[in-house]
């Protein structure tokens, strides 16, 4: 019998309210702590093997009666599917990964789906799309055609699929297998049909790709079309071949023309499209859409181009009219999430940060507030599920009071506002899966020092324990343990921290010190959880294994100070940040175990911006600098997501010059390590190269590494080699008995 099954639930013990300074300080002498001794380095071997971390299941889905849980799980090597039938009471497992096979070809079930009607899997392979039915066990191959198939998605009926090929939408009848094309004019680059461009793509959704909604009844979908003429493109050149091929990527910049996105709704009976009225203003951005539970209406979310205002437009699908059914307007931006939600009888679920932290508030048929439904307090981070014929909603959230950021708890609350329940309120992260009853959810909870594990809970107290494994390459208790803090930072503002000391700390010795930030609006890397594969976090505990302390700062405009905090950023960025990493260097040279010159900092895209900022405005602070993927100059980015915070660059000159590191390269007076892929797509290696002529011309040295063709995340083999280049770089200028 697996280990796992008669493994009982555990639940972390409460860490507290986080340690002041002091108190840290004294926690910090009291090492080895239990279950620790002073093991071997964790080598970058043991860090990137797929197979010796700690797993949990993954890939975890309710099909939409609820009445199948589904996850992917193996102790080892590649993970299985398994199901847990409603009110079962241990999982079985339906599928090894690689068991099924079309002719000379294996399937994977990584990245499954479910039909509705929880009948069949969808799954891919190279492009194309196959269909496992669970009945008869057979393997039917749905699509075959140079061109992928992507973001398929069944009808609610289970009988259809629609899909994007070549830019334009189509569907595939299940039971006759015959395609049909519903749109022609897509051209990839040009015209997209169903499928978002890179910015909506990487701003609007998240990295999600989403484009279509079918229709409740499965008569109609609704989907985006995206026109990019005029759109400026930049240019991605693939060095590596020898023809090196160019990809211009449609790329708008800060005051320079976006997409024009409309909003059809095809029938799929005459094939003909209904487009809906968002208004005659193309240059807005239609941030979301929904159809009601009967399909009667369509909800769209339209964003001004400033992001000050945004209109919620309800629609009729057959005439494409639309009536604003309520309008939200801040003075600095307004957040976009996926909190709203169409009820019954015209109710409309809304989510808003305008006081100050996100809540959920409930509107009637005609746009009148109700009420709230969370509470003053508590900030949402995710509305999970919202189940209306029992009058309650799932989300995920955290105490606004005492930085409480640093966890995630799942509430229920009732959609009259009266009532709300913590259902997990351990110390640490719990990520929530609700089933579509909201009988049972999954709870996945994890803080900074012990792995993600996987728990069922039931309405009624019933918990049942998912399948997990420890580490097997490492002893987690053997590696340094995240300390939780709060520091005095500017204006006399708590600020929360973590830091990693070395096992065998020696309050004698004084430590380098290497600061990891990011900054930037709602931003946060003070966090009690971990991942079930923590590259990052095993480098920082091997950093710390070699005798460096690890430091974590988030500043006023952090999430932990809520839209208030971050709205501290609107049109200019850099000094805030600056000043909270600051307050960090000098708690950090106020305590007697630090090397007061041997303090290090580095980030990663806006981290490696502010990073650059940093050691720029304040030249010998730090002893060296890493810069992973920054932008350099506040022109260069995106147009959403940068005139979102800074606004337009015509009417906010100074804010874009006085926000971008490049503008005060020259003061460079550090050891600095340059970081980016030549092949990224989100912040191009412009930005560093732009830098690089700077430094050059002022004739200031530095250090490059450019990673031919690697994006935004690196690939294992680039990221490893990362990690070895700014471990030796740390090591030459900060190491003082080096």
């Amino acid at each position: 019998m697996p280990s796992w099954i008669v493994d009982p639930p555990k639940r972390w013990p409460r860490s507290g309210p986080l340690l002041p300074a002091i108190a840290l300080a004294v926690s910090l002498t009291n090492v080895p702590q239990p279950g620790q001794c002073a093991e071997e380095v964790l080598s970058l071997e043991t860090i990137f093997d797929r197979q010796g971390h700690a797993r949990a299941p993954s890939e975890i889905v309710w099909t939409e009666s609820g009445q199948l849980l589904s996850f992917l799980w193996s102790e080892t090597g590649p993970r299985d599917l398994w199901v847990l039938p409603e009110g079962a009471d241990r999982p079985e497992r339906l599928l090894e990964d690689g068991e099924l096979h079309f002719e000379e070809r294996t399937l994977s079930t990584a990245d499954y789906q479910w039909s509705p009607d929880g009948s069949s899997l969808l799954l891919k392979d190279d492009g194309d799309l196959f269909l496992y039915t669970i009945a008869d066990q057979e393997v039917l191959r749905l699509t075959a055609n140079e061109a992928s198939s992507e973001d398929a998605r069944f009808s609610p009926d289970s009988t259809h699929l629609a899909f994007v090929r070549n830019a334009d939408l189509w569907i595939l009848n299940l039971t006759s297998g015959k395609e049909r094309r519903l749109t022609d004019d897509g051209k990839p680059g040009e015209v997209l049909n169903g499928k978002p461009d890179w910015l909506y793509w990487e701003e609007i959704w998240n990295r999600r790709s989403i484009g279509f909604w079918w229709s409740p009844d499965g008569r109609r979908i609704a989907y985006q079309r995206f026109d990019e003429e005029g759109v400026p493109t930049h240019p991605i050149v693939d060095d590596v071949p020898i023809s090196s091929p160019v990809t211009n990527q449609p790329y708008p910049k800060p005051g320079e023309k976006i997409p024009r996105v409309r909003i059809g709704v095809v029938d799929l009976v005459s094939a003909e499209t209904t487009w809906i009225d968002s208004g005659d203003d193309d240059n807005v951005y239609l941030a979301r859409t929904l159809w009601s539970p009967d399909g009667s209406r369509l909800a769209v979310l339209r964003l001004s181009r400033d992001q000050t205002e945004v209109d919620l437009l309800l629609c009729d699908p057959s005439t494409g009219s639309c009536r604003v059914f309520l309008r939200e307007r801040q003075s600095t931006w307004v957040d976009i999430e996926d909190d709203f939600a169409l009820l019954e009888r015209g109710r409309v679920i809304w989510g808003s940060d305008r006081d100050g932290w996100r809540r959920l508030y409930l509107y009637d048929e005609n746009g009148t507030l109700l009420h709230p439904i969370s509470p003053d307090g508590v900030a949402v981070s995710r509305l999970d599920r919202v189940v209306e014929e029992a009058g309650v909603i799932f989300f995920t959230g955290f105490r606004a009071a005492d930085l409480g950021a640093g966890d995630r708890q799942l509430y229920r609350g009732s959609l009259d506002g009266e009532s709300l329940e913590v259902l997990a309120d351990e110390s640490g992260w719990n990520v929530a899966t609700v089933s579509p009853r909201g009988s049972e959810w999954v709870i996945t909870h994890s803080t900074a020092n012990h792995s993600p594990r996987a728990r069922l809970e039931r309405v009624g107290g019933q918990s049942l324990s998912l399948p997990h494994r420890l580490a097997t390459a490492y002893d987690r208790r053997d590696l340094p343990q995240w300390k939780f803090l709060e520091i005095e930072g500017p204006d006399g503002v708590d600020l929360p921290a973590r830091m990693l000391a070395p096992v065998d700390f020696d309050p004698a010795r004084r430590y380098p010190v290497i600061m990891y930030h990011y900054g930037g609006p709602g931003s946060q890397t003070v966090r009690n959880n971990s991942s079930a594969r923590p590259l990052a976090d095993l480098w920082r505990m091997r950093m710390a294994q070699r005798g460096f302390i690890i430091f974590n700062l988030d500043n006023q405009a952090s999430i932990f100070f809520g839209k208030a905090g971050a709205e501290r950023l609107h049109h200019r960025f850099g000094e805030l940040e600056l000043r909270a990493q600051l307050a960090a260097v000098e708690y950090l040279r106020s305590q007697p175990w630090v090397a007061p010159e041997h303090i290090g900092l580095w980030g990663w895209s806006g981290g490696g911006a502010n990073t650059l900022y940093s050691i720029f405005k304040s030249p010998g602070t730090w002893g060296a600098a890493v810069a992973g993927a920054p932008v350099t100059d506040w022109k260069l980015y995106d147009a959403l997501w940068t005139e979102r915070y800074l606004g337009n660059p015509e009417t906010n000159a100074d804010g874009y010059r006085e926000s971008s590191p490049i503008t005060w390269a020259t003061a460079l007076e550090d050891p600095l390590l340059l970081v980016h892929g030549t092949g990224d797509n989100n912040v191009h290696i412009h930005n560093s190269v732009a830098l690089s002529r700077v430094l050059v011309e002022a004739g200031l040295p530095f250090e490059q590494a450019f990673y031919p063709g690697e994006k935004h995340g690196f690939e294992e083999s680039a990221q490893r080699h990362y990690f070895e280049r700014m471990e030796r770089f740390f090591d030459r200028w900060l190491n003082p008995e080096g």
